[in-house]
């Protein structure tokens, strides 16, 4: 007797579904599973009959058969313990211990030797696929259920042990815990606010059009200037997670087992900031089994580099099309993956490697070939990317002992969230949604500038040999400021305050 139940497998950040297909013949007894298992599912037939004799039934060494396991697709690798339950439920459906109607249901677990189900990664992406492929019940575990209850417009079972859910589906004994709906809260942000910074009052109305236009940043400047507290002060004043976004992000997050039980959904921006000792596979994915890299992690945030001439080359250059894409493909001989990489980069550096060049008390040590070898680390078409780039001056000491307060990033964070609103409007019939975002037709729709702008423009690229890139984000630029001031058209000041922006970068 063959049946079959569902089950899926998860690609990426992204779940398939897979078939469950038990056959039973008889003979010598022996349980093979084919279909691409890794060495987790192959195991899994050792947890599976524990399972099954600690939950009341009789596991397959019970049977004089062979047992098969097909999971399919064939050419599909199957990785992980999830396959446990649809495994287990597929022989006892075929081995008539227990009936149910297995149709538009689809059952994802991992069964300890106990009978209980343990909870899994990539719960969100499974249900999301399940829904948009038309099965009316997930049953997954209990401790997955918060997360999975994201999802509208499907019912959701968390189920606690194998007994619990051959009792719920034979309909002896219902399990209670469906179509619950795990409400999206606003969290607290517990950032930096603006105001306890003193001074720096330029670096933070830069930051303010990096937040508004999701621009990429960059700050150089001596040690002790308040990079790193600038860095660290932006979520504060970048805008609200929208209930698309927080789905968005927790789907990465369930897939990198990165949720837990008091964390069932994302509710801030990602602030990411690894060590400038990570390589190229840690920051944008990869690996023997690929998964997602920091710059995926921050999608929909923000990553932070300090001390950026630190990190290797080849690690940089790998940013360079998610800087400007929002996404990275990861190639393999037998796979190619698509991960989101829609992330603010904010970047931060010392003027050499000592850190003291320029500075007017303290004597630089290094010569100029060190200062030339610590430049060159970031390679001229990476920083042509990097929107804004500020020279972060000493603070004056004076400016702290008053110990002034300036202006909450409350009210900064209301003006970035007006202008996020235009833009939305702005581009309501795409799927982008901010300015840094636009491509070349939407850059000459959208950033028209007057005969006498654009000869403005035009002279001052031409002065400071302003590259094509740095052209057209001076026009980006300039169009989050005019949104800042919450105008429509771009103006000769609009243009010359985005213009400071570039000007360090391809003098």
């Amino acid at each position: 007797m063959s049946v079959k139940v569902y089950a899926a497998a998860i690609i990426g950040i992204e779940a398939v579904p897979v078939e469950v297909e038990t056959d039973l013949t008889s003979g010598l007894h022996s349980f093979s599973i084919v279909g691409l298992p890794d060495v987790s599912v192959k195991e899994s037939k050792e947890r599976i009959s524990a399972a099954m004799k600690n939950s009341g039934v009789h596991p397959p060494y019970k049977h004089n058969l062979r047992v098969i396991i097909n999971l399919a697709p064939a050419d599909l690798k199957k990785e992980g313990p999830m396959y446990d339950l649809p495994i287990a439920l597929s022989f006892l459906l075929a081995s008539e211990q227990i009936k149910f109607d297995p149709i538009l249901k689809m059952f994802a677990g991992e069964l300890a030797l106990d009978g209980q189900i343990r909870p899994i990664t990539g719960i969100l992406p499974l249900v999301l696929m399940a829904k948009s492929r038309g099965f009316k019940t997930v049953f997954i575990p209990y401790d997955n259920f918060g997360e999975a209850c994201l999802v509208d417009g499907i019912e959701i079972i968390g189920v606690k042990t194998l007994s619990e859910l051959i009792k719920h589906l034979e309909g002896f004994s219902l399990i209670k815990n469906k179509n619950s709906k795990n409400k999206l809260s606003k969290s607290l942000n517990n950032s930096l606010d603006m105001s306890l910074i003193t001074g720096q009052e330029s670096i933070k109305r830069a930051l303010e059009i990096a937040a508004a236009g999701g621009h990429h940043f960059l700050m150089n400047g001596l040690p002790g200037s308040g990079k790193t507290l600038l860095a660290k002060a932006l979520p504060s004043i970048l805008p609200d997670l929208t209930n698309d976004e927080i789905l968005d992000i927790t789907r990465i997050y369930s897939v990198a087992g990165l949720l837990n039980k008091n964390e069932q959904f994302i509710q801030d921006r990602p602030i990411r900031a690894p060590h400038h000792s990570a390589s190229y596979v840690a920051l944008v994915g990869g690996g023997n089994n690929v998964r997602p890299g920091e710059i995926t992690l921050a999608h929909q945030g923000v990553l932070f580099l300090d001390e950026l001439p630190e990190f290797s080359r080849q690690a940089l250059e790998n940013l360079r099309e998610p800087l400007e894409s929002g996404e990275i493909t990861i190639a393999r001989a037998k796979e190619s993956l698509t991960f989101p990489a829609r992330f603010m980069l904010v970047a931060a550096m010392n003027p050499c490697p000592c850190g003291f060049f320029g500075d007017d008390k303290k004597e630089c040590v290094c010569t100029f070939s060190q200062i030339a070898r610590y430049k060159k680390r970031i390679s001229g078409p990476f920083l042509d990317r990097i929107d804004i780039q500020v020279e972060v001056p000493k603070v004056d000491l004076g400016l702290l002992a008053k110990n002034e307060v300036t202006e909450s990033s409350l009210a900064i964070k209301m003006r970035v969230e007006k202008a996020r609103s235009r833009q939305r409007a702005r581009f309501k019939e795409t799927k982008i949604k901010t300015n840094n975002e636009m491509n070349l037709a939407q850059i000459k729709k959208y950033c028209s500038l007057d005969k006498e702008n654009e000869n403005l423009l035009l002279n001052i690229a031409k002065k400071y040999d302003l590259s094509a890139r740095g052209y057209h984000k001076v026009l980006k630029l300039a169009l989050t400021i005019a949104d800042l001031a919450e105008v429509d058209k771009i103006t000769a000041q609009h243009l010359l305050e985005a213009v400071q922006y570039r000007v360090k970068i391809d003098n």
